[in-house]
């Protein structure tokens, strides 16, 4: 009998955050893959125009997991320092905004298609790699 080869998971640690001068204000969402080696696989930051802090903060969740899945993971740790984003991931708390809703259906629609998610708060400072990101977008649109 033939043994089937079967790739082992790919692991990855996504951090994520989102950031609004104003709230609302100006707003950029920031995503950075590393993977187990601490290696970056990919970052993305997206400027939003004017949006709130909690729309940053879901839409740097979505650009995370859409590279994630780029990038072939299937095992991911997501981590963010938006205590709210998680409580509404783990359903504690209900997503009541309009303006989340979508975002946060598309997210879980993303979260699906991964064999092993983690999601976990981290304070601000442990999640320094992604907020450099929206730091450095929203800087670059000041000018």
């Amino acid at each position: 009998m033939e043994k089937l080869f079967t790739p082992p998971p790919v692991e990855a640690t996504l951090f994520t955050d989102g950031g609004s001068r104003g709230n609302p204000g100006p707003a950029a969402s920031g995503a950075v893959l590393v993977g187990p080696d601490g290696r970056i696989l990919h970052e993305v930051g997206h400027f939003l125009g004017v949006a709130t802090n909690n729309v940053a903060e879901w839409t740097a969740v979505q650009l995370g997991l859409e590279a994630a899945l780029e990038h072939g993971v299937s095992s991911l740790s997501v981590r963010m320092d938006s205590e709210l984003v998680v409580r509404q991931l783990s359903g504690e708390y209900r997503v009541k905004h309009p303006d989340l809703q979508p975002l946060h259906s598309r997210v879980k629609s993303l979260l699906r298609k991964f064999a092993h998610v983690d999601i976990a708060h981290v304070r601000r400072n442990d999640n320094k790699l992604a907020d450099a990101v929206v730091n450095r977008v929203l800087d670059q649109e000041e000018v």
